[in-house]
């Protein structure tokens, strides 16, 4: 589907009706005629030639029977240059002679009721209609990202509401996590005089609490994640939503969301386990020695490589899966539909989201670091030389609070990035913005209101 819109042309064009009727050429008028005074014009012309002025320039001179039906012809018609920039009032019942240029040359007629102006006479294309966050043609990198800061923004209550939420539930996990678990087992096994099977109740201990964190933090993700999903897809509509209503439509998709996510870890998994079993066969049949080694390393970068890209070539799926109400297998190869041809262009742009969101989150965290740093007496030396920090309430508080503010501000942004990618992509290949205008209630909206590439993508 083409890009560039269409549009009929303002009128008749007279070079079209030239070539149509044969070469032009000017009837010569008899002793006879009477021709109407010829006003100055700005363009010269020639009167439109007659069927039998056709057949005479084909077979010779002209006979003096042509010349008079020429005479006859020529009498109901305008004179030579009548068709250029007339300024004269025309004669009683004749119709008033055509604009000039009104065809495919000029500009149109004052008054003239065609094609609206784009920019400065006929310089460009119309604006694309914005209902919401983004406007409804293909995006550049930097709308993408201030249409995900515009979401947070314009639904700051909900958004800020959901990332919050989720950002003090899982740190609140990882902190009893550190402060209960954490402290005892690690003076277990920092005691010299413990026994194997106190040690292996302490790993124990630290392996069950890791594992709860970490289920409570991907089910913290899949739910932010869908609730956020459906709160930028009614941005780009410019609908507001609550909370209620964003859990309400995407409650339906949860399992799911998780049974994708669970999908993509073990895919993950799978691969890295995959290039790493070469070099550890060989180094346990042979030993560890320099070959077995490079072998190894080798084989991990390999599969670091298959990872990146198979993350990137599915990185659209959730909001496929959120937005089409699709499947596990379904949703994956429309990220994969979506992502080719575009592959470098998604992962830059998801490699610029996460550094900024990154960024964001370090500044909210740093300063917190340094106030529980201080608060305790310790020295941010201490952290450097020793790689642990200390476990007392009053400084897993602090750094708690510097973790939720940077994960409730960087949340949505991430999310909302992926959303409007996914969005841009289906755009770009299906022509998103025509249902989306029309689920908008944008009248006379044209597919593509930017033709060619978009600057800044």
């Amino acid at each position: 589907m083409s890009d560039t819109p269409g549009w009929a042309s303002p009128g008749p064009d007279p070079s079209s009706e030239e070539r149509q009727t044969g070469a032009p050429g000017a009837a010569e008028p008899t002793p006879t005629d009477k021709p109407a005074p010829v006003e100055p014009a700005a363009q010269p012309g020639e009167a439109p030639q007659s069927p039998d002025a056709k057949t005479s320039d084909a077979k010779g001179p002209e006979a003096p029977e042509a010349k008079a039906s020429e005479a006859k012809w020529a009498e109901g018609q305008p004179p030579p240059g009548q068709w250029s920039a007339p300024t004269g009032a025309p004669a009683p019942g004749q119709a008033p002679p055509p604009p000039p240029g009104a065809g495919w040359g000029g500009q149109p007629p004052a008054g003239w009721g065609g094609p609206p102006a784009w920019g400065n006479g006929w310089g460009g294309p119309p604006p694309a209609a914005k209902p919401g966050v983004i406007p409804l043609r293909p995006l550049s990198i930097g709308e993408i990202l201030d249409g995900a800061i515009s979401t947070m923004r314009a639904y700051w209550r909900t958004v800020l509401g959901i990332s919050l939420t989720v950002a003090v539930l899982t740190e609140l996990c990882a902190l009893l996590l550190q402060g209960v678990l954490l402290k005892d087992t690690t003076s277990t096994l920092s005691d010299p005089d413990v026994t194997p099977a106190e040690a292996l109740r302490s790993l124990g201990s630290i392996t069950a609490g890791a594992l709860l964190v970490g289920v409570v933090s991907v089910v913290g993700t899949i739910v932010a994640t869908a609730l956020l999903t459906t709160v930028t897809s009614r941005a780009v509509l410019g609908k507001p939503i609550s909370i209620g209503e964003a859990w309400r439509e995407s409650r339906g998709q949860l399992l799911k969301l998780l049974g994708l996510l669970m999908l993509l870890a073990l895919i993950t998994g799978g691969i890295l386990v995959a290039g790493a079993l070469p070099g550890l066969v060989v180094g346990l049949v042979a030993g560890f020695d320099a070959p077995a080694v490079v072998l190894l390393v080798l084989g991990i970068l390999a599969a670091v490589v298959v990872v990146i890209w198979l993350t990137v070539r599915f990185s659209l799926a959730s909001p496929a899966l959120m937005l089409e109400r699709q499947g596990v297998w379904k949703s994956l190869s429309r990220s994969a539909k979506l992502v080719q041809g575009s592959w470098w262009r998604v992962l830059g742009v998801q490699f610029l989201a996460g550094l900024i969101a990154n960024m964001v989150s370090w500044i909210a965290v740093i300063p917190f670091t340094v106030i529980a740093f201080a608060v305790n007496g310790e020295k941010m030396t201490a952290l450097m030389g020793t790689g642990a920090q200390p476990a007392s309430w009053s400084f897993l508080l602090i750094t708690g609070i510097g973790s939720v503010i940077g994960a409730t501000l960087t949340m949505p942004v991430k999310a909302g990035v992926t959303v409007l990618l996914y969005i841009d992509q289906r755009i770009r290949r299906e022509a998103l913005d025509l249902e989306l205008a029309r689920a908008a209630g944008v009248q006379g909206h044209t597919p593509g209101a930017t033709p060619g590439p978009v600057p800044g993508s």
